[in-house]
This record gives C-alpha cells, sequence and structure tokens, in this order.
C-alpha cells in the first residue's frame, strides 16, 4: 500500500538532500531523540552481528550516526560503507580512515562493487529511498549467491502507532508523523510489506526480528531515566517482534534451498 503522504513525497534524493538531512539529524548535536535511538541500536547490536553469520566481506549502506560502522570495526568485522552523502562520507573517513574502513561516496543507485560482498546491512535504508524493491534488486546484484541481506526498517503495527491510533492521534498506522520528515522517511514498514518487496527484488526471507518497545514517540520520552529506556530495549526478545519499534529480516539471495 502507498500511502498519500508517501505518493507525494517519494521524489529521488540526491546528494544535496543527503547533505541536509546529515546537518539537520546525524551531525547535529541538539536533536534531543538521538540517544534514544543510538541506545535502541546499540543494545541490539548482537541480534544484527547474530545475522552476519560471520561473513567474511560486509557492505554496510548508509553511515548515519557511525554508531553501528565503529561498534562493527571494533569487533573485527571486515566491513566497508556506501554513503551517499559526501558531508557523511567525509566524516567516516575522518572517524575510521584510520582502522581502513573503506568508504564509497556514491548514491546507491550509481554503485557497483568491485567484487561480491558476503553480507550487505540496509539498517534504516528502505524507509528513506523512493524505489525500494528497485533498490533491492540491486543489492541482489552485490552479493554473492546465497549472500544475506539484513534490512531493519520502521514498523507501522508498533504499539506506540497502535495507540496513537487508538487515541485518535494519527488516522493510520502508516501516517509519518513531524519526526519522520525531519529523517527524511518516505514510509514505515509492516512484515508483509517487507517480505513482499523482498520476494519481488528475489530475496527469501529467513528470519524476523525487531526491537525496542515503545508505548509512547520519542519526544514524550526525553525525561524518562536511562534505565527504563535500556530495559524497553532489552524486553524486546520477549515481545512479538509486530509489536516493537523497529523491525528486521535475514533474506537470502535466491532460494536458500
Amino acid at each position: 500500500m502507498t500511502t498519500t503522504q508517501e505518493a507525494g513525497a517519494a521524489q529521488a534524493l540526491t546528494p544535496d538532500d543527503l547533505d541536509r538531512y546529515a546537518e539537520e539529524y546525524y551531525l547535529n548535536g541538539e536533536v534531543a531523540d538521538v540517544d534514544i535511538e543510538e541506545m535502541g541500536q546499540e543494545r541490539s547490536l548482537g541480534r544484527t552481528l547474530e545475522a552476519l553469520r560471520g561473513a567474511r566481506r560486509v557492505l554496510e549502506m548508509g553511515f548515519g550516526t557511525g554508531l553501528v560502522t565503529g561498534e562493527l570495526l571494533s569487533r573485527g568485522v571486515d566491513i566497508e560503507v556506501v554513503e551517499g552523502s559526501p558531508r557523511l562520507a567525509e566524516e567516516a573517513r575522518a572517524r575510521h580512515g584510520a582502522q581502513g574502513l573503506v568508504v564509497h561516496t556514491a548514491m546507491f543507485e550509481d554503485f557497483t562493487p568491485d567484487e561480491p560482498y558476503d553480507a550487505i546491512l540496509a539498517l534504516h535504508i528502505a524507509e528513506h529511498v523512493s524505489d525500494p524493491v528497485a533498490m533491492f534488486r540491486q543489492i541482489h546484484g552485490w552479493l554473492r549467491p546465497g549472500g544475506a541481506l539484513v534490512v531493519v526498517v520502521p514498523n507501522a503495527e508498533s504499539l506506540h502507532r497502535r495507540l496513537a491510533v487508538r487515541m485518535g492521534l494519527q488516522p493510520a498506522l502508516d501516517t509519518l508523523s513531524a519526526r519522520d520528515g525531519l529523517v527524511g522517511h518516505l514510509r514505515v514498514y509492516d512484515f508483509e510489506r517487507l517480505g513482499a518487496d523482498l520476494a519481488e527484488a528475489g530475496f527469501t526471507v529467513t528470519e524476523r526480528f525487531g526491537y525496542q518497545l515503545k508505548t509512547v514517540p520519542n519526544s514524550m520520552m526525553l525525561d524518562w531515566p536511562a534505565e527504563l529506556v535500556a530495559a524497553l530495549i532489552d524486553i524486546s526478545p520477549e515481545i512479538p517482534p509486530e509489536m516493537l519499534a523497529n523491525i528486521g529480516v535475514r533474506a537470502i539471495a535466491g532460494d536458500p534451498r
């Protein structure tokens, strides 16, 4: 399903657009909820590493705040980054060039690797691009046969969105918020839609997971104790992933059989 907001907003991004998002959010120390988002990613990183299954050569799509890149490098993962924002690519090299991080400055649709990857991380990428199926098809060509794609996206069916609809604060589960606009989201996903997009691009989903339980938006959590936010993340394995703020899948290029 394509929302009205998505149809109006889904136009190709440019490097200038990505630089603007970088300055407004990823590199902006005054954005209040970055710590909440980063805590979610950091405390759930073990699940991401598990999905990589010890892959030898890994590509991360997008640098973002750099948290995932830094953590993976510190754990010995042989990772490269492709980043469409020249500003963020420069930041990635400045932080991790001494560690030998390879950074490709390219829009995803213009990128062609020298050799296939064993695994690719598309963490919070599909909600930003104008044609996610086309992007997944392109990624399929970047992977060796049987290679793994790990995708994480915001969950349309999360508990805090369900409560917002129940309270009349938003008309539908997939309604985009002001924060979605700030960070460049064009859509949110449920497992059915994500699986359908991946299947259309030639992938087979083999695992589903999620992280971070939310009852309210980030803006209402800013003064919550860090211990409470951490507990809401750490309880994730005990909660059906359909209820969590972020959902993810591990998908194989082709049929895993």
